[in-house]
C-alpha cells in the first residue's frame, strides 16, 4: 500500500512545479481617447494624470487617432487635464483608478452638451460660451506677455538704451502685431533714437521708421471697434498724430507736420493750445511768418495765458519789420505782443529777449503786472 502512493505523490508535485509564479498586482491601467467638439480626434494633446493622495503625476501624450495609453499607474484618485499648446482644453477632478484597466475618454462634444443641459443651454450656446472662455483665457496671456515686454522697453527707453526697446518692441509684435499701443512705443522709440544718430543717413531712417510705426498705430486704433468705446479714444489718437507732426517737421514735411496738429488739436480741444502752438513753431521755422502768426492768434484765443504764444507772435510780426531811414518800423501789434508778455511772466526766460526787441523798435517795456499801485494821498 505505501509503495503504491510513491508514484502518485511525485505526480503531484510535479503538477506543482509547472504551475506559473503568480505575482501580485500593485497598480493599474489607464487609456482613452480625447476628440474636440467636432468629434474629431484631438492629435499631439497631453494628458496628465495627477495624484490627488499619492502626488504621481503622469504626462501622456496622444497619437495621431487621438489615443493615450499608459501602465504602472499607482492606485488612487486622480485630476486629469487635457492641454494642447499649452492651452488647457477640459478637466475632470477625483477620478478614482484601481488595479483593472481604466478607460476614461475626454469627449469634448458630449461634455459640453451634458453641460449645457446642466445649465439650461443648447449644446451650440454651450460651445459658444466655451469657445469664449477659451478665447478669454488667451487674451489673458497675450496681455500679460504684452505688458511684459512694454514694461520691460520703457526701462530700456528711460535709461537711454533705444536700441534694447526697439528689440523689445518688435518682439512684442511677433506676439501679437495688431496692438497699436505697440506701434505706437515702437514709433517713439525710433524717434527718440533718431537724435543720438550722427550718420545724416541713419537718422533719416530712423525718422521715417517712427512715421511708419504711428501711422500704422493710427491705422490700428481707427479700425479697431473696442477703441472707437474707449472714452479716452480721442484723447490717445490726438497724441498720436501729435508725436507724428514732430516727425513730419523734423523730416521737412512741413504741410504734414501742420495738417497732422491740426488733426490732434480736433480729436483734444482740452489741449488744442499746445497742439496749436506746436504747429505755430514749426511755421516759424519753417520761415512762413504769416502763417505762424495765424497759428499764434488761435493759441491766443484758446488759451489767452499762454505767455510763449505772444512771444512767438511779435518775433513773427518782427519778421514783417520795414526800415524807415534807419529805423525799424514793426507792424501793428508787435509791441503788445511783448509787453503782454512780460505781463504774463515778467520774470520769464524770454523777458530779456522781449525787452530787446521792444528796445529794438524804440518801444517801451509796458506792463502793470506786478506793480504795486500808487497809493492815494
Amino acid at each position: 500500500m505505501r509503495k503504491s502512493l510513491i508514484p502518485a505523490l511525485l505526480f503531484v508535485l510535479a503538477l506543482g512545479l509547472s504551475l506559473p509564479l503568480a505575482v501580485a498586482q500593485t497598480t493599474g491601467t489607464i487609456k482613452g481617447v480625447c476628440r474636440d467638439s467636432d468629434g474629431k480626434p484631438i492629435v499631439g494633446a497631453e494628458v496628465e494624470w495627477t495624484g490627488t493622495e499619492s502626488g504621481h503625476v503622469y504626462k501622456l501624450k496622444t497619437n495621431n487617432k487621438g489615443e493615450y495609453f499608459s501602465l504602472g499607474i499607482v492606485p488612487g484618485k486622480y485630476n486629469v487635464k487635457l492641454s494642447k499648446d499649452g492651452k488647457e482644453l477640459f478637466h475632470l477632478n477625483g477620478i478614482p483608478v484601481g488595479l483593472e484597466e481604466l478607460s476614461q475618454d475626454i469627449d469634448l462634444k458630449k461634455e459640453q452638451a451634458a453641460q449645457a443641459q446642466g445649465q439650461g443651454m443648447t449644446p451650440e450656446q454651450a460651445k459658444a460660451k466655451a469657445d469664449a472662455a477659451a478665447k478669454a483665457a488667451t487674451e489673458n496671456k497675450t496681455v500679460g506677455s504684452l505688458n511684459d515686454k512694454l514694461n520691460a522697453a520703457k526701462a530700456a527707453s528711460d535709461a537711454g538704451d533705444y536700441e534694447t526697446a526697439i528689440a523689445t518692441l518688435n518682439e512684442a509684435n511677433q506676439i501679437d502685431a495688431t496692438r497699436d499701443l505697440i506701434w505706437f512705443k515702437l514709433a517713439d522709440a525710433y524717434r527718440l533714437s533718431a537724435t543720438k544718430q550722427t550718420d545724416p543717413a541713419e537718422k533719416k531712417k530712423r525718422y521715417e521708421m517712427a512715421s511708419t510705426n504711428y501711422q500704422k498705430a493710427i491705422e490700428l486704433r481707427g479700425a479697431s471697434e473696442t477703441a472707437q468705446k474707449d472714452p479716452e479714444n480721442n484723447l490717445k489718437m490726438a497724441a498720436y498724430y501729435n508725436n507724428l507732426a514732430e516727425v513730419d517737421a523734423k523730416s521737412q514735411k512741413t504741410d504734414d507736420s501742420i495738417a497732422n496738429y491740426n488733426k490732434a488739436s480736433q480729436l483734444d480741444p482740452t489741449h488744442a493750445a499746445t497742439y496749436l502752438f506746436n504747429e505755430g513753431a514749426v511755421l516759424t521755422n519753417a520761415g512762413k511768418v504769416d502763417e505762424a502768426i495765424v497759428a499764434f492768434d488761435k493759441v491766443i484765443a484758446t488759451d489767452p495765458t499762454k505767455a510763449d504764444a505772444y512771444y512767438w507772435k511779435g518775433v513773427n510780426l518782427i519778421g514783417k519789420a520795414t526800415l524807415k531811414g534807419d529805423k525799424m518800423v514793426a507792424p501793428d501789434g508787435t509791441a503788445e505782443a511783448f509787453q503782454k508778455y512780460l505781463e504774463l511772466q515778467p520774470e520769464g526766460k524770454l523777458a530779456q529777449p522781449a525787452k530787446d526787441m521792444l528796445a529794438s523798435i524804440g518801444a517801451s517795456v509796458e506792463t502793470g503786472y506786478g506793480k504795486k499801485k500808487p497809493v492815494k494821498k
